[in-house]
């Protein structure tokens, strides 16, 4: 993954891929020329759907093909959403079905062969390929590795592409024929969810969890190149007279493989109203084809809106885009009035989050898995929302700092493994068996009183290498022995943790090689005195980042998970791409004039140089804004404008000077941390401001502030 990869490139080719399957279904070079047409609609059009599917894989396939995720409710969630828009999409076709007579004299098994692999209209048939697809992989993946997944994925698309582009080739052997013709009874092709699309869904996921960095250049000359040998492959076919259909080739593989890479290098921000639009252009463009043949007829435009068929194809793209735009914008504002509510708010981007879980496991070495820090409240993100959420990305282990946020999130069914990294008083041990929860052994004299408990409890040995806060020191070799032989611990892991790590200069780089020989040394005194390690863990965020060979078991990522790092400076040295997963926006509670001479706030600390306008925004300190951003020295965006803040920061309110940004009213949003137009402010920004690191900024974050994930 390229450094300020967004993920806006799949949202901006989703909308072109759209615009393709229109030509598909219009041919808009036919007036012109039948072979530039050939080139269009029947080669270079072939890679719309495939990429539909591999964005698809993207992001919903990698827990269950890479983390071996049982977590179903994602998959069924996009299953669920899938099945719903068919419904709707053979609801809006179904007076076009009726008027030409196509269901007149279907038995029950044509209907099931339309509703399961042809689709009820003659585009639809991607949404139970789609369905069927993401089905056939997940199954798989509960039984086989990624390899095995996709060989068995290439050959399904093998014996597709025999079906398809390469039916010549195998029509005159008796036995194959008689094969093909038995499956053309059950489905009308072989590009359906059982040939086609799982090739396509694997790859997807393969991206995700293998990010290809190829570079712009490599993936352009590899793009070229495939798009080039399909060419050649497809007039071949074509003019040979063995194309049964023309969707599947084989240079479509590389074709795809090499598109992806060049389109992931795209850099721009994700655009979630692209996203919907070309949904809708692809659902509804059919029944514009209609429409527009229909007005061709009444108006005896047939000539200019049929005949000539690039006309036809822009009316009807135009017709198709105007429709999407608007559903779009109807879906949006329904979503502003569900998710904009209340005096403040944080919002949590799900993208933003999935985007860093796949761009640090990127990171992570075989047999390695994420051990998310989810304490403080997952550093003001909220705990239980995160950990759902890392659960359906197939995440299963947790780490928090006290034993009443472990029972927080399992009194809300997070699963896995829940490490308690700081003290739990022997009054709250009952806490860590009803809950399952692991606990910290800070030293001997505490394993001890553990032990004393007289239940089993699970557990995991801090080390102290030279940090020398938590955990026995790495150089009492017996009392560490102690530690492991104390009956009722249940030792499923070892750890210590690297203290400065993110510093590059010499003397910390030594001292963290000091910290990791000491760990090793402990480690393999252990194994030679009997006691072998199960699990073991030596990086968080940043010995993620600058010493990946580090990582063991687990990786305790916590800030870089959320998109960020302590200092902007750090953000811009890590060399990934990381995207903020939080943003705070409250109301503007009222607007009101301030004249020359007038001050305003606590202490009278602002006094207006001229007639001004003020807003008062519905958040203060008691929401975890820090006040040291009073009086000028912090800002919020309101209508992609920066308004200073004036005068002290109040518990609930704030000032903000609004005299250079027009038409601001009661109601309005101004965003504290996040982005509006082309302005943007992060926590880092904040930190700075505060002479803190933003660690502490999203921390103190209060809890009166309603979390919504979106």
């Amino acid at each position: 993954m390229t450094k300020n990869n967004q993920y806006g490139g799949l949202d901006t080719f989703k909308l072109i891929a759209a615009l393709l399957v229109i030509c598909i279904h219009t041919s808009p070079l036919t007036t012109f020329s039948a072979n530039a047409d050939f080139l269009l609609t029947r080669i270079i059009a072939r890679i719309a759907v495939p990429f539909f599917l591999m964005v698809t894989g993207f992001f919903i396939l990698p827990p269950y093909l890479f983390a071996s995720s049982r977590d179903r409710l994602p998959l069924m969630r996009f299953l669920k959403k899938v099945v719903f828009l068919y419904a709707v999409a053979i609801i809006i076709y179904w007076p076009v079905n009726l008027y030409a007579g196509q269901f007149k004299g279907l038995d029950v098994a044509d209907v099931i062969r339309l509703v399961l692999f042809d689709g009820t209209f003659y585009h639809l048939w991607y949404l139970p390929a789609v369905i069927l697809g993401a089905l056939m992989v997940f199954l798989l993946s509960r039984k086989l590795s990624f390899q095995a997944v996709m060989v068995v994925s290439l050959f399904l698309y093998g014996i597709g592409l025999m079906g398809d582009s390469y039916f010549g080739a195998i029509s005159g052997v008796p036995v194959l024929a008689t094969a093909y013709d038995a499956m053309f009874q059950v489905f009308s092709y072989t590009r359906n969810g059982l040939f086609y699309a799982p090739v396509f869904l694997t790859m997807g996921a393969w991206f995700a969890h293998s990010p290809q960095t190829g570079g712009r250049k490599k993936s352009a000359a590899g793009f070229a190149l495939s798009i080039l040998l399909m060419t050649i492959e497809g007039f071949v076919l074509h003019y040979t007279g063995w194309q049964r259909h023309d969707s599947m080739y084989v240079a479509l593989l590389p074709c795809m493989y090499f598109l992806y890479q060049l389109v992931m290098v795209w850099d721009r921000k994700p655009n979630p109203f692209l996203r919907t639009i070309s949904t809708w252009i692809y659902i509804i463009h059919p029944l514009f084809i209609v429409v527009v043949r229909g007005t061709a007829k009444v108006t005896g435009l047939v000539d200019i809106l049929v005949r000539n068929s690039l006309i036809h194809y822009l009316a009807v793209a135009v017709l198709s885009v105007l429709f999407a735009v608007l559903v779009a914008k109807l879906s949006f504002l329904k979503k502003q009035k569900r998710f904009q509510k209340g005096r403040a708010w944080i919002e949590l981007d799900r993208a933003a989050l999935r985007h860093n879980v796949y761009a640090l496991r990127a990171l992570l070495p075989d047999g390695c898995e994420l051990l998310p820090a989810v304490k403080t409240n997952a550093y003001g993100h909220g705990a239980v929302l995160i950990s759902q959420e890392l659960n359906r990305l197939g995440v299963n282990a947790f780490c928090v700092a006290t034993v009443y946020e472990g029972a927080k999130l399992r009194k809300n069914r997070v699963k896995g493994t829940i490490l308690v990294l700081g003290y739990t008083h022997p009054s709250d041990f009952s806490l860590l068996c009803r809950y399952k929860l692991t606990q910290t052994v800070l030293d001997l004299a505490y394993a001890q009183l553990l032990d004393q408990y007289g239940k089993k409890i699970s557990v995991h040995v801090k080390i102290d290498t030279g940090m020398h806060r938590l955990g026995e020191r790495s150089e009492k070799t017996e009392e560490i022995i102690r530690i492991f032989q104390c009956k009722n611990l249940k030792i499923e892991g070892v750890f210590t943790h690297l203290c400065v790590a993110g510093d590059p200069s010499p003397k910390s780089t030594e001292y963290t090689h000091i910290q990791t020989k000491a760990f090793y040394d402990i480690i393999a005194e252990l194994s030679q005195r009997g006691f072998p390690c199960p699990k073991k863990h030596i990086v968080s965020s940043d010995g993620l980042l600058y010493y990946p060979e580090l990582a063991e078991n687990y990786a305790r990522v916590g800030i870089a998970l959320y998109g960020l790092l302590s200092s902007r400076a750090d953000l811009k040295r890590c060399g990934i791409s990381l995207e903020p997963v939080l943003s705070i926006k409250a109301r503007i509670a009222m607007v009101k004039d301030l004249f020359q001479g007038e001050a305003a706030g606590y202490g009278l600390q602002f006094v207006a140089s001229q007639d001004s306008r003020i807003a008062v925004v519905a958040i203060g300190y008691g929401d975890g804004i820090p006040r040291s951003l009073s009086c000028g020295v912090g800002s919020v965006l309101i209508q992609g404008i920066k308004a200073p803040i004036v005068g002290q920061i109040c518990m609930d309110q704030m000032l903000v000077d609004i005299s250079d940004i027009p038409n601001v009213k009661s109601g309005d949003i101004a965003v504290i941390i996040g982005q509006s137009g082309n302005e943007k402010i992060t926590a880092c920004d904040l930190a700075e401001q505060d002479g803190t690191i933003s660690n502490e900024i999203l921390s103190c974050l209060g809890e009166r502030l309603e979390r919504l994930l979106i």
